[in-house]
């Protein structure tokens, strides 16, 4: 990250996701940057915040996992005092507000909140100051101008989940390849009503970039 003035200008990074109609899929690249040096080939960007809520995160990596960790901690005290998961629209919020408290000397983090609540799918993507806005296809970061050319091309919102991933490991793969702030190998998380959260297994994430 470097800093001009007072906003912080992030570089590095892809994310994407999608609301699909039975579900939500998000993915990370696994580089993390110092300016032009590769400071770890395999970092998680990628957090599982409930069994129905997840969270990827771009731009300085101690404000992002303490964003983390607040997100989860008030997540499981939502569920513990009135026994229901917490909204998706929810948890955006509370990071929105936590943000904006920030702006006058901003937390440098870039985020997706997505999950599945009682209303469907859900991805907010907000902004180091705090802006929150609710998207069905979005991408982060320095390698997001490539993910969104496949994106446009090949995705659209009456796929399901299945459907999706592929055209999702093309974006991250794609990014990877244009931008050398993104790279080293991708995660790809899945969230739907019915089965919650989990990963794809290195061998899945392998067989559909070969295939």
């Amino acid at each position: 990250m470097q800093r001009t003035g007072k906003l912080p200008v992030l570089k590095g990074t892809t994310t994407i996701g999608v609301v699909c109609h039975d579900g939500v899929v998000l993915t990370t690249d696994t580089r993390a940057t110092m300016g032009s040096f590769v400071a770890h080939k395999h970092a998680k960007k990628v957090y599982q915040i409930d069994h129905h809520l997840a969270m990827t995160i771009a731009g300085v990596v101690g404000d992002a996992q303490a964003i983390v960790e607040m997100l989860r901690a008030n997540s499981a005290l939502y569920r513990l005092d009135l026994a229901r998961p917490i909204p998706v629209n929810s948890a955006a919020r509370l990071v929105s507000n936590v943000l904006f408290q920030s702006r006058y000397y901003p937390m440098g983090v870039q985020a997706l909140i997505g999950g599945v609540d009682d209303s469907g799918g859900h991805i907010f993507m907000l902004d180091p100051l705090g802006s929150m806005m609710e998207e069905k296809y979005v991408s982060t970061g320095s390698g997001s101008p490539v993910a969104y050319g496949v994106l446009e091309s090949e995705w659209n919102d009456k796929m399901n989940v299945k459907e999706s991933v592929p055209v999702v490991v093309r974006a991250i793969d794609s990014a990877m390849k244009r931008d050398s702030a993104s790279g080293d190998s991708f995660d790809v998380a899945l969230i739907t009503k019915d089965g919650g959260y989990r990963e794809l297994t290195e061998d899945e994430k392998k067989h559909i970039l070969h295939a």
